[in-house]
């Protein structure tokens, strides 16, 4: 028994050493594998996105989603262009008339019908993203993208067939309705699948097909509309989206992070079965939820508020820009120059901004750095560019400040699905879609149309407009203090910054070391 003791104590230590040293390298052994999990996850997604499909890998998501992009921008630059719009019937002082063209000289619409008709999908658009965004809790968002497609498709067709101002209208605020669905839900297809260290660049491309679909409607429109008539310009694009709306429809859905449709996640699922067993599980009710979590979200407010102001600036630019140039240039050519201008400043200020994001570290506050930076010295360009009375000045200094000014694009986007919770993300983006158009380019044309009225004066009336790109750096710049470099997790959506990580890591591992 003594000796037994003896050698009991004798061994004790010893136990206590293997055991020390057993799970010291248990600890490490658990923390390689959460680092091989990591680096997983912060690698290119293809893999786990060719584990769910058979054909789909984040690349091709990509490719998929902006020839989507380049479609339904390029209807907006056909219905805007000279073969597919026409002009209306003109007739002289001596009562000869020359006949109308496009739509609105089959039509015979006066110029603010036509002004309807251009903007007529933004009525739709903004009626469904809250919509679309909604129903991706209950539906897999990737089928809600083939059904948006399909209305788009349908839509365009009808405008093809139409017959008259308010039959085309109608299918005009459905392409909006089609279009909704693609607005709302592919950025954060496209944020999930893309490598971490590319996610603004990957943005930056998709939204750069924006100007370049809008450029290529233009030329497409002229061309189709002048060839064959303004009825095939829409033919021919509902034909060029069907193969990617069958597409949609028979491959296997992509999951989006934060939702799950077979199984509960955390965060979302859960709350839905919440409200089951309460009784309050009213699909308005729960949009006016997720719509009261977003405008609790102050980083997210703060970059739509800039958001807001900015587009307040482009909706104009866009609108005025060729008359105001023409007036203060005496530019013959302003249609052609002016969107050569946004052309060249929307693909490399949108693809430049997306890349120096990733360059610098895709974070929050890196994010807005960015975003109050380069639109205070764009605004200092555009500003600039129309106190010079030399038409060559001009163009050289507003180029640059279209490229500072649109290099915006991929970390605005960033940040508005990066500040929410990741099923209040389709949400986040609809609802940013909404308020920049409803408070910005749409309020800006016509706000900017009364000021010239009074002004009489094209140059002090853009000097004036040019100046709120600096009230949208400021308002971004706001947000550079609003937190450290905190994120969603897309697990359990709890916000962490990085000193709360390091201080959880510590406490884990001091746990782990007790006896």
């Amino acid at each position: 028994m003594e000796e037994g003791g003896v050698l009991q104590t004798i061994r004790s230590p010893m136990r206590i050493a293997m055991d020390t040293e057993e799970g010291s390298n248990n600890q490490v052994k658990s923390e390689e594998n959460n680092h091989s999990i990591d680096v997983a996850i912060d690698k290119d997604s293809t893999d786990s996105l060719e584990s769910e499909t058979s054909w789909f890998t984040a690349k091709r998501l990509l490719l998929l989603f902006c020839v989507i992009n380049l479609i339904t921008y390029l209807d907006r630059g056909a219905i805007a262009s000279t073969g597919v719009n026409g002009v209306p019937e003109n007739c002289n002082p001596n009562g000869v008339c020359s006949r109308g063209t496009g739509l609105q000289g089959e039509f015979n619409l006066n110029n603010a019908e036509d002004g309807i008709l251009s903007s007529a999908f933004m009525v739709g658009l903004l009626l469904a993203s809250p919509i679309f965004a909604s129903l991706a809790k209950s539906i897999n968002p990737f089928r809600l993208i083939a059904v948006g497609l399909s209305v788009w498709t349908s839509a365009a067709v009808g405008c093809g067939f139409s017959i008259g101002f308010w039959t085309i209208t109608g299918c005009r605020m459905l392409v909006g309705v089609g279009e909704a669905s693609f607005i709302s839900l592919a950025a954060p297809f496209i944020d999930d699948n893309a490598p971490v260290s590319q996610r603004s660049a990957w943005l930056g491309i998709f939204y750069m097909c924006i100007p370049t679909g809008v450029a290529l409607g233009y030329v497409y429109g002229g061309l189709v509309g002048d060839a064959f008539g303004w009825r095939h310009a829409f033919f021919g694009e509902a034909i060029l989206m069907v193969p990617f709306v069958i597409l949609c429809f028979v491959m296997k859905p992509v999951q989006l992070k934060g939702f799950s449709h077979d199984k509960d996640v955390s965060g979302s699922s859960n709350e839905k079965v919440t409200d089951h067993k309460s009784g309050n599980s009213s699909g308005l009710s729960n949009f006016f939820h997720d719509v009261n979590a977003l405008l609790h979200e102050k980083i997210y407010v703060v970059n739509v508020l800039g958001y807001i102001s900015y587009n307040f600036v482009i909706g104009a630019y866009s609108y005025w820009g060729p008359k105001a140039g023409y007036s203060i240039y005496n530019m013959s050519n302003a249609d052609m120059l002016f969107g050569g201008i946004t052309i060249v400043g929307g693909i490399v200020g949108t693809l430049g901004g997306g890349f120096v994001l990733d360059h610098l570290n895709s974070t929050i506050p890196n994010a807005f750095k960015l975003l109050s930076t380069a639109t205070f010295l764009g605004a200092v360009f555009c500003f600039s560019a129309f106190c010079f009375k030399d038409m060559n000045v001009f163009v050289v200094l507003f180029l640059i400040g279209e490229i500072l000014v649109f290099a915006t694009q991929g970390p605005v986007n960033f940040v508005s699905i990066h500040s929410v919770k990741p099923r209040l993300r389709p949400l986040s983006m609809a609802m940013s879609t909404v308020a920049i158009h409803i408070f910005g380019d749409v309020p800006s044309s016509p706000l900017v149309g009364i000021m010239q009225d009074k002004l009489e004066n094209w140059r002090k009336s853009a000097l004036i407009l040019s100046s709120v790109l600096f009230l949208a750096a400021g308002i971004w710049f706001i947000g550079v203090f609003l937190g450290g470099a905190v994120s969603y997790d897309e697990d359990d959506e709890r916000p962490e910054s990085n000193t709360e990580q390091s201080n959880t890591t510590a406490k884990m591992a001091a746990a782990s070391s007790e006896p």
